[in-house]
């Protein structure tokens, strides 16, 4: 057979079909050969890692008909994966794809390719709920696949009716130009084909089918239906949100957020009384807790030097806190966190460290942070229930030993629990030859989202292994992350104290002090405002406010001195190293910001 003459590739995505795989290729290659020459078109068994006899029975028609293909794979890859690999290696410029089941009548096979083949249309999908041929579906199968429709209509804008049917047919050129954006490979891939080529302006053609439903479903419908919905959620943010997030944008709702939050404040508070509290904090403990938290900064200098060395550089701990110090400053200045980049152009600027190394570094140190923060949050809860003072927490905010409350400090533990189980698996990954990860996720469930889900651990794992394979390395990391957050989290203890009307148990004021501190911190992820300003003070006052007798005045004047006590050390130590190592915040910001951007630099 001469595959330069092949116009028509069709894949049947194939996972433990041995009892019809055989019947389906007879009566595929019979349905084509009644409307294409001979050797215009091929069927490729896309075989995904069975465990039955599908792939010996593949080989068997492949060897009796040169016009049929089977791609076997040992693992499992997904339907869209399966897809994906068979489109790949295809010869034909119309590529057409059908479940096995048959469940879509064959005499619509000719209308299918021959809309794309023709030049007419890009896409051509059959549908099951237009003009009025509504597929004659079982409850369990029919009321989810109606209302997973309604929802990408809903929130991805799409004009179809039916994204499901396994019924499709691509111009090459076409599917291919979309798959790079493409990131499913399960049962949400033809979805987001179909929601991306109608956002990309492709023309395509839906069309009734005849659908009978053939055997049991393969989708699990608690499993898959929760996948496929938190697809629809990352889709619609990569396609109508995230574009529209730039610089400007950042700017003006952060200044939106501020304005309703001042409006909002002195609608419930009088601004006079916060500033009457903060006029009235005890000057020598705010100023005692500056120095506290100057005190952490050699120490991100020193993490920041057990990092690098194990990724083979070897700088001083000054230059590397002035780094830090200046990255840090840039936070402040611009919004969308854009200065965390910063680091990586100081010390390339300034060190000839590879921008690749500096992204990685960062990388490492944030995964740190967060692990830290997970663990100390773990172990707070716990601490709480085994010394009691979860019951006086609880008390406090419920004013009564309720059943509700004893339920929350059950809860409380649990999080504390599995918390701390969570970081104990990341660690262990990272210090293993072994994924664990995946391992315990594949056991739980083996669609595309979870192991999306599995990979973005095993990303963590990965950045935690970089300092993992030197277990003193891994242990001064780790040790000095806990000392930074604990200073952190100090200097915000010692501003509370630092307030009339504030009189709680140490155990307690230490609890709240780290969870204030914790959620504000992860607040100012969000990339609305310049240094996180209004969204940690609003994270800090809700935790106080929520876990204490404290009142809305004095928590608020606490978050403010907290933050701003902060921000002042950090300008401070910003501005100074700027000047000592001749660095342009503008400078750094833009040409870290091109650096990321480039695609010879590999930030993983």
């Amino acid at each position: 057979m001469n595959r330069r003459a092949v116009e028509v590739s069709v894949v049947l995505p194939a996972y433990n079909e041995e009892a019809t795989i055989r019947s389906t290729v007879e009566t595929t290659v019979a349905a084509l050969a009644g409307f294409l020459p001979r050797d215009g078109f091929e069927v490729i068994v896309a075989e995904d890692g069975c465990d039955d006899r599908t792939p010996e029975i593949a080989d068997e028609l492949a060897a009796d008909d040169e016009r049929v293909r089977h791609f076997h794979s040992d693992e499992r890859l997904g339907r869209g994966g399966a897809l994906e690999r068979a489109f790949e290696a295809a010869e034909g410029e119309t590529l057409v794809y059908f479940d096995t089941d048959m469940a879509t009548d064959m005499r619509h096979l000719e209308e299918l390719v021959e809309s794309v083949r023709s030049g007419e249309y890009d896409v051509a999908t059959g549908s099951r709920w237009i003009d009025g041929r509504e597929a004659d579906r079982p409850a369990k199968r029919g009321v989810p696949s109606k209302g997973f429709n309604f929802l990408v209509r809903r929130f991805l804008s799409s004009s179809l009716r039916d994204h499901q049917c396994g019924f499709k047919a691509f111009d090459r050129d076409a599917l291919f130009a979309l798959l790079d954006d493409v990131e499913d490979d399960h049962w949400f891939w033809d979805t987001e084909v179909l929601v991306r080529a109608q956002r990309a302006g492709y023309r395509i053609k839906e069309f009734p089918v005849e659908w009978t439903p053939k055997g049991d479903t393969k989708v699990d419908l608690v499993r898959d239906v929760f996948g496929m919905g938190s697809q629809i959620l990352r889709t619609w943010w990569q396609v109508a949100v995230s574009p529209r997030i730039d610089r400007r944008v950042t700017v003006v709702t952060g200044t939106l957020l501020t304005v309703v939050a001042i409006a909002l404040m002195t609608q419930y508070l009088d601004p006079s009384t916060v500033l009457s509290h903060v006029a009235a904090a005890d000057r020598g403990l705010v100023a005692l807790s500056a120095v506290i938290y100057l005190l952490s900064w050699p120490l991100r200098g020193a993490r920041y030097r057990d990092i690098l060395t194990e990724l083979g550089y070897t700088e001083r701990i000054g230059f590397l806190t002035g780094a830090i110090f200046i990255s840090q400053t840039g936070n402040l200045v611009f919004p969308a966190r854009a200065g965390d980049a910063v680091r990586a152009y100081v010390v390339k600027a300034r060190r000839s460290i590879p921008y690749p190394t500096g992204f990685a570094s960062l990388a490492v140190e944030r995964v740190f942070d967060l692990l830290t923060i997970t663990a100390l949050a773990g172990s707070v809860l716990i601490g709480l229930v085994v010394t009691g003072e979860a019951g006086t927490l609880q008390s406090a905010v419920l004013g009564t030993d309720s059943e509700s409350g004893r339920l929350a400090v059950a809860v409380a533990t649990g999080v504390g629990g599995a918390a701390i189980a969570a970081v104990a698996l990341i660690v262990a990954t990272a210090r293993s030859d072994r994924n664990l990860v995946r391992e315990g996720v594949s056991r739980l469930s083996s669609d595309s989202y979870a192991r999306y889900v599995s990979g973005v651990i095993e990303q963590f794992a990965g950045d935690v292994q970089t300092v993992a394979s030197d277990s003193r390395s891994f242990a001064r990391v780790g040790a000095t992350s806990l000392l930074i957050w604990g200073l952190d989290v100090v200097t915000a203890i010692v501003v509370l104290a630092a307030f009339d009307g504030v009189s709680l148990s140490l155990p307690t004021l230490v609890a709240v002090g780290f969870f204030a501190v914790s959620v504000g911190n992860l607040a100012k992820v969000l990339p609305l405002s310049p240094g996180g300003v209004g969204l940690y003070e609003g994270a800090f006052t809700v935790l106080v406010v929520g876990l204490t007798p404290i009142g809305w005045s004095v928590a608020v004047g606490a978050a403010i001195v907290d933050h701003a006590v902060k921000n002042a050390v950090t300008v401070v130590g910003g501005l100074a190293s700027m000047i000592a190592l001749n660095v342009s915040l503008t400078t750094a910001v833009e040409e870290s910001a091109e650096a990321r951007e480039s695609p010879t630099v590999d930030t993983e």
